[in-house]
């Protein structure tokens, strides 16, 4: 009996050091892209740099979570709190490097507000939770699915900031299919996935707790982007006014002519 409790023993720690070895690969890999765009973009800024380096993240693990959740399985919504499989947990790994990545950048440079720090102290808590538990990792991954959905359109959004084309038609496009998917993905879906997760037997009571937390911060988000989208609205009917006013003061002035 000792000898099996002891082969289970070093099985268990085997797989932890592998998986810590697989993450720290991936935060070196992490910091290596971002001075390799810095080598590369020498007359862009450090933040413009390590924007391209969250949006490869964006469309990678959102590309990996999504095959994971729609193709490999099993489904999020009826399997909450099963063992981890293998792909799972390297799209965790990838993650979770990318994250200490930038929570360390965003530490070093402020370029980030509290509420943006905490989704990164979150989604790392909860990375760290689901490896640490082996299990639970099928609902982490949709949650980071929800969560990077929106990430490359918000990247977008600076990067035509950054360019002057952001008061274009691009720009407009852009911001509407952002609040569009954060509604209805982080809210809405993000909802429905809160509720298999509560309700299901399987997952921990920390791993539920973890869940609710998520997606009270995903409202907090969504409360932000509720009043940046009324006040874009405004401005622009206040400018498509001015210009119906402007127009029709120029025709009248031709008439007059």
């Amino acid at each position: 009996m000792n000898t099996r409790l002891g082969c289970i023993w070093r099985v268990e720690d085997k797989a932890t050091t592998m998986i810590l070895l697989e993450v720290c690969c991936c935060l070196i890999g992490w910091i290596s892209l971002y001075f390799a765009f810095c080598y590369l973009n020498g007359q862009r800024g450090k933040e413009w740099n390590c924007r391209l380096v969250t949006l490869t993240h964006g469309i990678l693990i959102v590309c990996l979570t999504a095959y994971i959740s729609f193709i490999d399985g099993p489904w999020p919504l009826t399997h909450a709190g099963t063992e981890n499989t293998p792909l799972q947990i390297l799209a965790l790994v990838v993650s979770l490097g990318y994250f200490l990545f930038d929570f360390g950048w965003c530490i070093c440079v402020r370029t980030e507000g509290p509420v943006m720090l905490a989704h990164h102290t979150m989604s790392i808590a909860g990375i760290l939770l689901a490896l640490g538990l082996g299990k639970s990792a099928v609902e982490t991954c949709a949650v980071i699915f929800g969560s990077e959905i929106t990430n490359p359109l918000l990247q977008a959004r600076w990067f035509l900031r950054q360019v002057g084309r952001y008061d274009s038609l691009w720009g407009d496009v852009v911001d509407l299919l952002f609040i569009l998917l954060f509604a209805l993905v982080r809210v809405g879906v993000g909802g429905m996935m809160l509720y298999c997760e509560l309700t299901s037997p399987r997952p921990s009571l920390i791993m539920k707790g973890g869940g609710l937390a998520m997606y009270t911060l995903a409202w907090v988000f969504m409360v932000d982007i509720a009043k940046f989208a009324c006040k874009k609205s405004r401005t622009k009917y206040k400018r498509w006014h001015e210009m119906c006013k402007l127009g029709e003061v120029n025709g009248h002035t031709g008439k007059t002519e």
